[in-house]
């Protein structure tokens, strides 16, 4: 079942405007286009042998740098730091699993959606069946997340502790000092599989959210907006989009996902 009716209420965004934007003309005129992102594997990750970044959000910032005609420089940053940097101009755009809400929307401008997700759980294998078994529990998640955000308006009475990135969470899981940490599915499923002793954990299939994912960018800036959104649509339509989540999240990839999104302004 496609998701498209989803995507329409969350991906669209007003291109109306000025025409007006001195971001995009500044990227162009420098020849770079500096984007944020962070290390959650298969989104972005460092190749240690080549000292660059490959991934999802990686493929995706490349494409659009080639679109703009300037080459890309990649940088890694936190979770907390995401809108910080690019309030700050470190940045000129962040495609960093970065979640579109309405609180986010009030500060910065995203493009349409490029990958849509839910908030999972990892929790010792056998202890969890229903939400319900995590009421009162002790749940880790990434500090300044939609994940944690999430977590305390879902689930009012579970403690919730906060961990700078997600693998610091996962230590705590594997000593027993939380019940079970969560975040969007991909990056759980990503870091389970690389778990020594996975066999002992598991990820049930219990979802307390849809999470949409989107291009952040400076308020104000239509022309940018527009020209990012114009390109992804078109990765969509061309099958670049498709081919791209195959190669990360595809049946042979290490974290096989079903696409049950389409990229579009509608």
């Amino acid at each position: 079942m496609k998701l498209n009716f989803l995507l329409s209420a969350f991906l669209g965004l007003s291109l109306i405007g000025s025409a007006f934007a001195d971001d995009l003309d500044e990227i162009k005129k420098r020849g770079t286009l500096v984007v944020g992102v962070t290390s959650d594997p298969p989104f972005a990750q460092l190749d240690t042998k080549k000292q660059s970044y490959t991934g999802y959000d990686v493929d995706f910032a490349v494409a659009i740098a080639k679109q703009l005609g300037v080459k890309v420089v990649i940088k890694d940053i936190t979770t907390a730091d995401r809108i910080p940097k690019l309030q700050s101009k470190d940045v000129d755009i962040l495609i960093a699993t970065l979640t579109k809400n309405a609180e986010r929307e009030k500060i910065i401008d995203f493009s349409y959606g490029y990958f849509v997700t839910g908030q999972k759980f990892i929790v010792r294998k056998g202890k969890v069946k229903a939400i319900e078994d995590l009421t009162t529990a002790t749940i880790g998640t990434i500090n300044g997340s939609t994940s944690e955000k999430q977590l305390r308006r879902e689930m009012p009475k579970a403690k919730v502790m906060l961990f700078p990135e997600a693998d610091a969470g996962f230590v705590a899981l594997d000593k027993g000092q939380i019940d079970a940490f969560s975040t969007d599915e991909p990056i759980l499923a990503s870091l389970y599989n690389k778990m020594p002793n996975k066999s002992q954990f598991e990820i049930p299939n219990i979802s307390i959210s849809l999470e949409v994912y989107g291009i952040g960018m400076r308020k104000g800036e239509k022309r940018l907006q527009e020209t990012i959104d114009k390109t992804i649509v078109a990765m969509e339509q061309s099958g670049e989009a498709k081919q791209i989540f195959d190669r990360w999240f595809g049946p042979n990839s290490t974290i096989p996902l079903t696409r049950l999104f389409t990229i579009s302004a509608k």
